[in-house]
């Protein structure tokens, strides 16, 4: 039986920590990070990029649901990121996460910001 929803909270945990490289480890080589209607990453090395952009300072993220099916892995919640005035911005999102082989292949984000702070 396949345990991807277990593989997710170990990577989150390595995100929440700050562990980039832990995290990276639960991704395939040609892992694909597709933030719609924003950009697509395409390969480790372009995610591992972008998280030493995104992520200098760790995110804080709360998962309030995570649905396993198959290859797919959907988790709902909140996350908070720092931008460019390092001011920490409040986001809702809803990731959808394709697994191959155990690694994360695909992750889908569907994120919008979170206006009941402004």
């Amino acid at each position: 039986m396949k345990n991807n929803k277990a593989i997710l909270e170990k990577a989150n945990a390595s995100l929440k920590e700050g562990d980039n490289e832990g995290f990276l480890m639960h991704c395939t080589e040609d892992t694909a990070w597709i933030f719609v209607g924003d950009m697509t990453l395409r390969g480790k090395e372009a995610v591992r990029q972008y998280m030493a952009e995104a992520y200098a300072t760790p995110p804080k993220f709360n998962m309030e649901l995570m649905i396993e099916e198959g290859d797919y892995v959907t988790q709902m919640g909140s996350i908070s990121l720092k931008d460019e005035n390092g001011e920490m911005i409040d986001y809702l999102a809803c990731d959808v996460l394709k697994f191959r082989d155990g690694k994360i292949a695909e992750l889908k984000a569907f994120v919008i910001r979170d206006n009941k702070h402004i």
